[in-house]
């Protein structure tokens, strides 16, 4: 009995052994396979291959990373084709392979990642840049190597660094070629760039004469900065028939991709010297990698391996890092529990007995598990740290910018998505804030293609016979500005010369001709003729164009050559030739309050004055004379009567301290309404006219009717069109009662050279908008710039200035004659003056006749008495003359006046005897008291 249960203890004990040797061995196999697919004889292929082997050889060397177990790679050639990528993928998923390395094409990748997304197996690619592969539609491919679409951002920056705007784009017309185009599209449309001609290379064998045939439609093109992105084989061939067609001279850029860069690295010393002949000034990226020891030593590791006949590229330490990274991600995959285990498809079950053998193929079970290691590995390899974001993209992507000059490769500097273009290694910059500023933004010096060192300007004029369309507007009115000549298609003005002289100073010939626009009989519409560069029917456009907002969105204007802005005119009258402008300065309150106070203040003065002042007493009717003269007379200070008062006196002061300010106010206000120009009209501004609802005139073809309607809300019921100078003076003397206008509005150089002939009007107000006149090119024209930059020196060397003075200087209406005329004092400013005075006189001596007229009456009977004794008619004429001549003392005021001082002092007698006789009757009554007491 007791041996049985020893028997029984002794099994179970083996059993629990050897479950746990199954266990262990499950957790960790001998042996993991990978798959690789690439092709071998590519040049990644190449030094791809070498990489991976040699990766192996280190992965397994080292027990610390599998702990035992071998990493198994089998290394497939796709040949470059999408159909036998496919078939090799699908001879993996027959297998125990838990991820796949590679495949090196993007075309083979479009392929055949489906294959993993089905089947769970991680593709993990060291060369595939298309940048479309992404983690959304294929979630088991991961990218170890540098996105297209961060090299074509660094392609973009670039461009934009040194100011081109249009690009030419040579690619391979496959997955690879059309996305790579793709991303460089938009990455060019952030920097208001784009690619202006796309040049496809069919995939495939492709002779030396089709790329001739597409360089020769290159060559014709306006642009001459060229992107090329092909293959290392075709890409050669485009180098070599370039160099044939001298499309390798000054003036022309070339940007090659990093499969240029690639391919010269990895080639030998000798052939990389021959490559590099048809090449020179070509700019090309490279993917950087960071300088380590382990990279060097790798780097002489190499050198020992292939003995100097294949170089070390990038792509072949993306390549050995890739290894790495799948080592420790499945390291991570065991350690974390995770069973290599296969399971068949349930789907492929209907496909069962076909010869194609599809039932054969497996899940990976602990793919899911597997990825999400890969996506999670930090460690750091050859080219830096290998950290994924989680798209599967590199964290810190940074290319270095390399000038083939001679046999060599000199790098010029950086481009990193942290920091831009710089002098500095990206990983140098990491550690500091990002810093995207255009000034940071560096480069060291380019040798360009032809040997210059001068930046290419990037673009020429097609050489394809075509000369520039320029559009000229047709006017009617004002054709100073632009016109054309009677019988030819030749055009003349002031825009003209500006534009014949900007284009004189460009570095390049122009070859344009101008096209007239418009029906001739009246101005054209400056939006439609604006409008027609989009469409492609002009190629720019000339003459008095104003650079408005709804223009600037679809073109682009030069600098402007001619200030403008919207004014109103409008008639006026002078106000200084009237005969009343002396009673101008004062408005009638004014007038009316200081009458008043005239008035006020002689009845203050003369109540204050009356009981202690002779002079302020009298008859009734002489104070009232006495108040108002005395009043009046402080207007001048002549007021002869004295103030004996302190209260009069202290009115009389301020009185005439206010009367000293009055004075100065009204001299100084008439002066300057008499020497300089005073111009009035009912109209002050545009705000004037937006609150009435009198007709507005504008031009035919200005942009003013667009601004008054839409910008200013006024009804397009009150704007009136008007076609010439000659309308806008006949609308505005007919007025808006006549069937004019009361003001027209237009651009400032219209209304100055219509008041140079008409001086009946003038601008009232100030400009209400800032704009100016320039030439239109289409958007982003390289054209537009040059031609700014010379109306600057235009401007600055008096040039302009003087075509301004050739077309536009009149003297009809010349200020400089108005001010002279204003200074000027004139008889009709002062007849007013002179009829008050006049009438004032003529009054006087009517009263004064008729005075004398009325006494010489009183007289008559004396005179009818001497006539009848015997006198003459003469002595009536002695009589009329004596009483003119007589003295006024002798007259009835005189006597009257004499009448009552004679008056005042018989009155004053018997009040002193009244007084007198008081005084005895007091003394003789003292008199009496005293002697009754005695």
């Amino acid at each position: 009995m007791g041996l049985f249960w020893i028997l029984v203890l002794w099994l179970l004990v083996l059993g629990v052994l050897s479950n746990g040797l199954s266990a262990n061995g499950s957790s960790r196999p001998k042996v993991v396979n990978v798959g690789a697919i690439f092709t071998l004889d590519s040049t990644i292929g190449r030094v791809a291959k070498i990489a991976i082997e040699e990766a192996v050889k280190d992965v397994n060397s080292k027990s610390s990373v599998l702990k035992g177990t071998k990493l198994n790679v089998d290394i497939r050639n796709s040949n470059c084709s999408g159909f036998l990528g496919l078939v090799e993928a699908l001879r993996y998923m027959e297998t125990d392979v838990v991820a796949v390395i590679g495949p090196q094409s993007s075309v083979v990748a479009h392929t055949i990642l489906h294959v993993a997304n089905e089947l769970k197996t991680p593709f993990v690619s060291f060369a595939a840049t298309d940048p479309t592969l992404s983690s959304l539609q294929f979630p088991y491919f991961i990218r170890t190597t540098q996105s297209d679409l961060h090299q074509m951002t660094a392609v973009s920056e670039i461009i934009d660094h040194y100011g081109w705007k249009e690009v030419i784009m040579i690619f391979l017309d496959d997955d690879y070629g059309r996305n790579g185009l793709s991303a460089l599209d938009d990455a060019l449309a952030a920097k208001r760039c784009r690619v202006s001609y796309k040049a496809g290379i069919p995939p495939g064998d492709v002779s030396r004469s089709d790329i001739m045939d597409i360089l020769v439609k290159v060559a014709l093109m306006e642009s001459r900065v060229i992107v090329l992105h092909a293959y290392p084989a075709v890409g050669f061939t485009v180098f070599s028939v370039a160099h044939y067609l001298g499309m390798m001279d000054d003036g022309y850029v070339w940007i090659a991709t990093d499969w240029l860069s690639s391919a010269l690295d990895s080639a030998s010393p000798f052939r990389s010297d021959t490559l590099t002949g048809t090449m020179q000034g070509v700019l090309v990226l490279r993917q950087h990698t960071p300088d380590s020891d382990r990279k060097r030593a790798f780097s002489d590791r190499w050198n020992n391996l292939t003995r100097g006949s294949l170089g070390l590229s990038t792509y072949a330490l993306y390549a050995y890092d890739t290894v790495w990274l799948l080592a420790h991600a499945i390291d991570s995959f065991i350690n974390q529990g995770g069973v290599i285990s296969f399971s068949n498809d349930s789907r492929l079950h209907s496909v069962q007995g076909s010869n194609l053998n599809l039932d054969a193929m497996v899940i990976f079970d602990g793919g899911p598990l597997l990825l999400n290691n890969i996506l999670q590995s930090d460690f750091v390899g050859l080219t830096g740290p290998s950290s994924l974001v989680p798209t599967g993209l590199s964290l810190f992507p940074a290319y270095e910018i390399i000038n083939i000059i001679g046999t060599g490769l000199h790098r010029v500097g950086y481009w990193s998505n942290y920091s831009g273009l710089s002098i500095v290694a990206p990983e140098r910059l990491y550690s500091r804030p990002a810093n995207r500023s255009s000034t940071n933004q560096q480069l060291n010096s380019v040798v360009w293609p032809g040997e210059s060192v001068r930046t290419p300007r990037g673009w020429v004029f097609p050489n394809n016979g075509k000369l520039l369309r320029i559009g000229v507007p047709r006017r009617v009115g004002y054709r100073e500005f632009v016109s054309q000549v009677p019988g030819t298609n030749t055009s003349k003005g002031f825009c003209i010369d500006v534009f014949t002289a900007a284009v004189n100073l460009l570095p390049y010939a122009v070859p344009y001709q101008f096209i007239p626009y418009g029906n001739g009989r009246e101005n054209p519409n400056y939006n439609e003729l604006v409008r027609l560069i989009t469409t492609g029917f002009f190629d720019g456009v000339v003459g008095d164009i104003a650079i408005v907002t709804n223009r600037t969105r679809i073109v682009d204007f030069t600098q402007p050559y001619a200030a403008s802005g919207l004014v109103v005119v409008a008639p006026f009258r002078k106000l200084n030739t009237g005969a009343w402008a002396f009673l101008r300065p004062f408005s009638r309150q004014m007038w009316g309050v200081t009458a008043a106070f005239f008035v006020f203040i002689g009845i203050v003065v003369w109540t204050l004055e009356h009981r202690t002042n002779d002079e302020f007493r009298g008859p009734p009717k002489q104070q009232l004379i006495t108040i108002l003269w005395f009043s009046l007379s402080t207007l001048f200070f002549a007021h002869r009567e004295t103030t004996v008062s302190t209260l009069g006196r202290l009115v009389l002061i301020i009185w005439l301290f206010v009367v000293l300010i009055i004075n100065s106010s009204y001299t100084a206000s008439l002066t300057s309404i008499l020497t300089v120009q005073q111009l009035y009209s009912p109209i002050k501004g545009i705000e004037t006219l937006k609150d009435g609802n009198d007709p507005i005139g504008y031009q035919i073809g200005s942009f003013a009717e667009h601004y008054l309607s839409e910008g200013i809300g006024i009804p397009k019921s009150r704007l009136k069109a008007l076609g010439s100078p000659e309308e806008y003076a006949t609308a505005l003397q007919l007025g808006p009662k006549k069937g004019g206008v009361a003001a027209v509005v237009d651009e400032r150089p219209y209304i100055e050279l219509f008041l140079a002939s008409q001086c009946k009007f003038r601008i009232i107000g100030q400009e209400f908008t800032k704009s100016g006149w320039g030439f239109a090119f289409p958007r982003d024209s390289p054209l537009a710039i040059d031609l700014s930059t010379a109306i600057l020196t235009l401007s600055e060397n008096g040039d302009l200035q003087r075509i301004h003075d050739k077309w536009l200087t009149t003297s009809a209406c010349s200020s400089d004659n108005t001010e002279l005329e204003s200074d000027r004092l004139h008889l009709k400013s002062f007849w007013g003056l002179y009829l008050l005075c006049g009438i004032a006189c003529f009054v006087a001596l009517m009263i004064y006749f008729l005075q004398i007229v009325h006494r010489f009456r009183q007289t008559a009977p004396d005179a009818y008495v001497s006539e009848r004794t015997g006198g003459s008619r003469s002595k009536r004429l002695q009589t009329l003359l004596s009483l003119i001549d007589e003295k006024e003392d002798q007259s009835r005021g005189e006597r009257k006046r004499r009448k009552l001082e004679k008056s005042l002092t018989e009155n004053g007698r018997e009040v002193d005897l009244e007084r007198a006789a008081k005084r005895k009757h007091f003394q003789v009554s003292s008199e009496d008291s005293f002697s009754m007491r005695s």
